[in-house]
């Protein structure tokens, strides 16, 4: 079985897949300071939770933000699970050509989700990532990875409105009942979410002006769910969808 592991700068999000079918799939926080050892341990006890042995899994793929996990993964997977882990970067077999300036920069959350978003929906597409940051990334009809827009991420722009608005505090990010708020909280919470919804539309439609074509959009991340219903642009909800494209990548990589 394969272990898909999408290591994001708050988030990490762990897959199980039994071929190409996904058995398992969990969320958590990502701590920067983890250790190979603790990674393990938080990876073992998952497995358990819900009935898997890590004997079970002969194979781990990791795409990572964080460049001193990548290593803690990589170490991890060898020691405690007796696989190399296939890290993706540079030198990684991905199907899909990178058209951008350096390829090397592109984020490899960025390129996997290109990846399962093609494989999944097909082309030209543009893949609407709700993490840390916003992310868009396009990709035309004949699987081209073209570029990407890079937004601040919701709850990073509610923090930042906290800390620099000496009347403003921190508010959780919830759907407000109008957009009218009665109150700072609803507010401000009206202001993120409908806020970044008039975001994600602009930019998917100048992308699909670009591209010129009416591109499929599919909408993942954390807080993809949360926006899904405000933004009329998007089309698809796939909140898994990293996890899907690490596993097609780590099986390209096995032929």
């Amino acid at each position: 079985m394969l272990l898909a592991v999408d290591v994001g700068n708050t988030q990490t999000t762990i897959g199980l897949f039994d071929g190409t079918a996904l058995s398992g799939s969990w969320r958590v926080a990502t701590d920067l300071r983890s250790t190979g050892d603790e990674i393990a341990v938080l990876l073992e006890s998952l497995l358990h939770l819900d009935g898997f042995k890590r004997r079970s899994v002969t194979g781990i793929a990791v795409s990572s933000v964080v460049p001193r996990l990548s290593g803690e993964y990589s170490a991890m997977a060898l020691a405690k699970f007796g696989v190399v882990a296939l890290v993706v970067g540079p030198g990684v077999k991905t199907g899909m050509p990178i058209l951008t300036n350096d390829p090397r920069q592109v984020g490899p959350d960025l390129i996997v989700d290109a990846v399962a978003a093609y494989e999944g929906y097909g082309g030209p597409c543009i893949v609407v990532d709700f993490g840390t940051a916003t992310t868009f990334a396009a990709v035309s009809a004949a699987g081209e990875y073209l570029g990407h827009a890079i937004a601040p991420g919701i709850e990073i722009s509610l923090d930042a409105l906290a800390t620099q608005a000496a009347r403003l505090t921190k508010v959780e990010l919830e759907e407000p009942d109008s957009v009218i708020g009665k109150n700072t909280v609803q507010a401000m919470q009206a202001g993120a979410i409908y806020g970044f919804a008039g975001q994600v539309d602009g930019i998917v439609h100048r992308m699909r002006r670009e591209l010129d074509a009416e591109a499929v959009s599919v909408a993942t991340g954390g807080l993809a769910a949360l926006m899904f219903g405000h933004a009329t642009t998007l089309d698809k909800l796939d909140p898994l969808l990293t996890l899907r494209g690490l596993a097609i990548i780590y099986r390209l990589n096995q032929q």
